[in-house]
């Protein structure tokens, strides 16, 4: 069977799972073999739950006519996500980065909605599995794409370009993530610079951060639409940021007052705007979306607790965002202040050097309390009477269970293997 007769099978369906504990009725569901199960062995569950067909590789679990046997499942399901790519004809727009591809792709979203019917990617499915369940999630009624793609090594964001052959790009940044994998800082920044490669060789436009500097020197010869801070001769001049806590931006005459903490998050916010104003979004809807737009899932929420006013942004964390989230907290103006963060994860032998350089950087700009969780941070234990270091979560908690924190402003932050949120339970 061709992947062109099973997209015929696929479009008389209404939804593509690869989860039989989430398939709907008429929906069609992959069997991709995982780490620690093999899917084909759900496919009669699949059949019983309604779904109208199953792919399966394993000969083995074939059981009528609705079940379609293929070499590879999983190849199958990206074959079949680029042809209903190419049926559909929409406009992609694709994003990645080191930082903040989530919050980008979310706020693009919320403002090219305004004027279009948009379909983004949902969460952060976005690899090698979730990339092609996005594009098969777009419909005949769908008018822009937006996919987000992560990395954690080279060729990845090649290969998913491929498969969903964006029409324009846009990659948020180039920090220290996935060092580990990468190889190095540049090697994230060959990694992710495959998109710009893609969009280069397909004549294709790209997004970029004029004050970017690699971002700059990457795209002079790719058509781009630019945004900046510092440049008037910009397709969009940003004329003011602030972020006390919240980001307030100035720019087309209009001015933003978001629901996003920090001024790490301006630049996903000025990507929004770029991207709806290239697209003819009139302003007043740009606006309306990007401070409509609430973060959620543990990204940059401003809490109370109690008396504590806590900024939380334990998601995810890698030495980048980690040294701008500590940044923009020593300039709030705010008073009796205290960070508690979480080891960064996927560094590899540089981890011990970044956790290191964190430990320096506060040691130099902060006065207030510091409580540093996590074996690579506690290894950089420095004495210092605001510093205080814990090997595990379970002996931070040990110490908070013998204090009460009151009339603080918060910031936590750690990796999302630290789980950094549980500290609210204690709060």
């Amino acid at each position: 069977m061709t992947i062109q007769n099973i997209h015929d099978l696929f479009i008389k369906s209404n939804k593509v799972s690869i989860d039989t504990r989430k398939i709907e009725p008429n929906s069609f569901f992959v069997a991709i073999k995982g780490e620690r199960f093999d899917a084909n062995t759900f496919a009669k569950e699949a059949l019983e739950k309604g779904a109208r067909h199953v792919i399966i590789d394993n000969p083995s679990y074939f059981i009528d006519e609705r079940t379609i046997l293929v070499n590879d499942s999983l190849e199958t399901l990206q074959e079949l996500a680029k042809f209903h790519r190419q049926y559909l004809k929409l406009p992609i727009i694709a994003l990645t980065g080191s930082n903040g591809k989530t919050t980008t792709k979310e706020l693009i979203n919320a403002v090219l909605s305004k004027t279009y019917n948009t379909k983004a990617t949902i969460g952060n499915l976005n690899n090698h599995i979730g990339v092609p369940l996005t594009l098969l999630s777009f419909t005949t009624e769908t008018q822009i794409g937006i996919v987000e793609m992560g990395a954690n090594h080279q060729k990845e964001i090649e290969f998913l370009c491929e498969i969903a052959q964006p029409d324009y790009g846009y990659i948020t940044n180039f920090g220290k993530a996935h060092l580990e994998g990468f190889g190095g800082v540049e090697g994230v920044i060959k990694g992710k610079s495959e998109m710009y490669a893609y969009l280069k060789a397909n004549h294709k436009t790209v997004f970029i951060n004029h004050d970017d500097k690699i971002q700059n020197e990457k795209t002079t010869d790719i058509r781009r639409i630019t945004f900046s801070q510092k440049d008037q001769s910009t397709n969009v001049f940003i004329d003011e940021v602030t972020a006390n806590p919240f980001v307030k931006i100035k720019t087309l005459g209009i001015e933003i007052n978001s629901h996003l903490i920090g001024l790490y998050n301006a630049n996903n916010i000025n990507a929004a705007i770029t991207i709806g104003h290239n697209l003819e979004v009139p302003v007043n809807d740009i606006k309306d979306a990007i401070e409509s737009y609430i973060p959620e899932n543990n990204r940059s929420q401003l809490l109370t607790k109690g008396s504590n006013e806590i900024i939380l942004d334990a998601y995810n964390a890698n030495p980048s965002s980690m040294m701008v989230a500590l940044e923009n907290f020593i300039q709030l103006d705010k008073s009796n202040e205290c960070v508690i963060i979480g080891d960064m994860y996927e560094l590899g032998e540089e981890s011990l050097d970044e956790h290191k350089g964190i430990v320096d950087f506060l040691d130099k700009n902060a006065s207030f309390d510091c409580h540093f969780v996590g074996k690579d941070f506690y290894a950089n234990a420095i004495q210092k009477p605001n510093f205080h270091f814990y090997k595990t979560f379970e002996d931070f908690t040990q110490y908070l269970s013998g204090v009460k924190m009151e009339n603080k402003t918060l910031l936590i932050k750690g990796s999302r293997g630290m789980a950094l949120e549980r500290t609210l339970e204690y709060l």
